[in-house]
């Protein structure tokens, strides 16, 4: 599935030709035109990434981010902005924003803190811990899995195999999309080694939770 990105940029050439380049780079792009417009688009849509310009008009980027943020919505957010204080970086990550980037920017360096961004496979958070159930928790940033709050021991595989679970709640993860998500370059892919860590898990975090669908992969349900 297409990660699906709300652009916020009044400039509608730049607009065209960021729209253009990602997607050839197989984003969906939805874009905005100015504050009011894209504070709807997020209310009626779901987005994985926002791209917003700060000086467009009717409601800038600052505020727009903002006001979310306080409605609870946690999507990150890069700014897009020509300006170049101190205090204006500083407002950016007041209001909420994950990266920030000045014009003129050269494309490939867009792309790259949008992947880097996605990358992470979670919403901005206060917390870095994600709930999986309300005894279990993980902790995106020290990859550490905890039950009623006690630390659980995981093999460094297991915790990435769970990490790639909570990256992809619900999708249909191939056999062959875990092996490369595991085993790095010039190790061998071990089919035996992936049911232990599967079997690993389950103990901990339930069995219903990770779901065998034959001859494709695994599915991860929390719920």
């Amino acid at each position: 599935m297409k990660a699906k990105i709300l652009l916020l940029e009044d400039d509608l050439t730049l607009s065209e030709t960021v729209v253009e380049f990602l997607q050839e780079n197989d984003y969906e792009v939805i874009t905005a035109y100015d504050g009011e417009e894209a504070s709807e688009l997020i209310y009626e849509q779901q987005f994985d990434l926002f791209l917003l310009d700060v000086n467009v008009p009717l409601l800038n980027g600052f505020e727009l981010l903002k006001q979310k943020r306080d409605d609870g919505i946690k999507t990150p957010a890069i700014y897009i902005t020509s300006l170049n204080s101190i205090d204006s970086l500083e407002n950016g990550y007041k209001s909420g924003c994950d990266d920030y980037i000045r014009k003129p920017f050269v494309l490939k360096e867009l792309l790259f803190r949008v992947e880097s961004i996605l990358k992470r496979g979670f919403f901005h958070e206060s917390s870095s811990r994600v709930k999986i159930d309300v005894h279990v928790e993980y902790d995106t940033e020290s990859n550490l899995l905890f039950v009623d709050s006690k630390h659980v021991g995981l093999n460094t595989k297991t915790s990435q195999l769970l990490k790639l679970f909570l990256q992809n709640q619900e999708e249909v993860i191939s056999h062959e999309r875990i092996y490369d998500a595991l085993w790095s370059y010039g190790e061998t892919p071990s089919e035996n080694a992936l049911r232990t860590y599967i079997k690993d898990l389950r103990k901990i975090i339930g069995k219903e939770k990770i779901v065998s669908i034959k001859k494709l992969g695994y599915r991860f349900s929390p719920q």
